[in-house]
């Protein structure tokens, strides 16, 4: 004769009791995963080549992220549409802390407006752990064009149709829609060239090959230290602290305002506990006086905000960039 039945609330008890050893259980391995991360090499994947404003920020927090980690980082730049591709890269990663990406605007909130079959949505398929820090972009050319400023080249630009062709880190890339912006709101008709990265394109910009870039500002200093290029503007609301005789595109163009930023992203799913490591470790390395003296040189304003607060900030980027894109009417080919 079979055994009865326990009664019920004996029976209840024990699922409590195997759901809470479970929970339990899951909370130690968490917790003793978190405590041993990392324990092997960090990749960090870049969208855009070696020399460009973004790189260069990945390459500054990596050597110190290393150093407050004890554990390499790797810089793996990955080039190609507009830095989608590394994105794209990060969304079928492994959740476990090991594969990071330094993103930009481009690919985390103007591809989303121009790319509808885009792979992944930022705000569902990454977790935020920090923005690095933002800065403004500046207008270069070389220096054999005519133009000594952002209103002798609108006036070059109406004078000559067509024969100015304006470069980009790549099509749908923040430097493209500042340039599409620059060229709706200043009335002219100039061409846009992608490249797959911002050192390409300056280096055409150098050889003469194309005529105006906007981009990192960090990406064009030793060029333009050396006279290889000329800077007419920086795109955001006041002059630069390190440049202050080089004046805002706005100042010509009024209401002209574009600033890009530099952010540290894990894929979805990856546990608080090692974001949170992640972002003290940004927060830790933005404080301190070597790296603020670096960032500031390039142009770039230090942040290291919480993972909830850059969540946000992406939100409103996104947001931001739709208005441009559809008032630049910008079209992916």
């Amino acid at each position: 004769m079979s055994s009865p039945l326990p009664p019920r609330r004996h029976r209840h008890a024990g699922c409590l009791f195997r759901s809470f050893v479970t929970a339990a259980l899951a909370c130690v391995a968490c917790g003793g995963f978190a405590q041993s991360y990392p324990n092997r090499p960090i990749r960090l994947l870049v969208g855009f080549p070696a020399g460009g404003a973004v790189d260069i920020t990945a390459r500054l927090a990596g050597q110190h992220l290393s150093a407050a980690l004890a554990q390499p980082v790797v810089i793996d730049n990955r080039p190609g549409a507009g830095g989608t591709l590394s994105a794209t890269l990060l969304r079928g990663a492994e959740p476990d802390g090991y594969t990071l990406m330094m993103g930009a605007n481009g690919e985390m909130a103007i591809s989303p407006n121009l790319r509808p079959n885009l792979a992944y949505e930022p705000l569902r398929d990454f977790a935020t752990i920090s923005r690095v820090g933002a800065s403004q972009l500046v207008l270069v050319v070389p220096p054999g064009l005519p133009a000594k400023s952002v209103a002798e080249l609108i006036a070059l630009a109406k004078a000559k149709p067509s024969a100015i062709n304006f470069a980009s880190s790549g099509t749908g890339s923040t430097a493209h829609l500042s340039g599409e912006l620059f060229k709706d709101m200043a009335g002219i008709d100039v061409v846009h060239v992608p490249y797959k990265g911002a050192a390409p394109a300056v280096t055409d910009l150098i050889g003469g090959r194309v005529q105006m870039l906007i981009t990192g500002y960090s990406t064009t200093v030793p060029h333009l230290q050396a006279g290889r290029l000329r800077a007419l503007g920086v795109t955001g609301p006041r002059r630069l602290k390190t440049a202050p005789d080089l004046p805002t595109i706005g100042e010509t163009l009024t209401g002209y305002d574009v600033t890009s930023w530099y952010g540290l992203f894990a894929p979805a799913r990856t546990s608080s506990a090692i974001i949170d490591r992640l972002h003290k470790a940004v927060a830790a390395m933005v404080k301190r006086r070597d790296v603020v003296e670096q960032l500031v040189a390039l142009g770039i304003e230090p942040e290291g905000n919480t993972p909830e607060e850059f969540r946000a900030q992406v939100r409103i980027e996104i947001a931001k960039w739709g208005k441009i894109v559809k008032r630049a009417g910008v079209q992916l080919e």
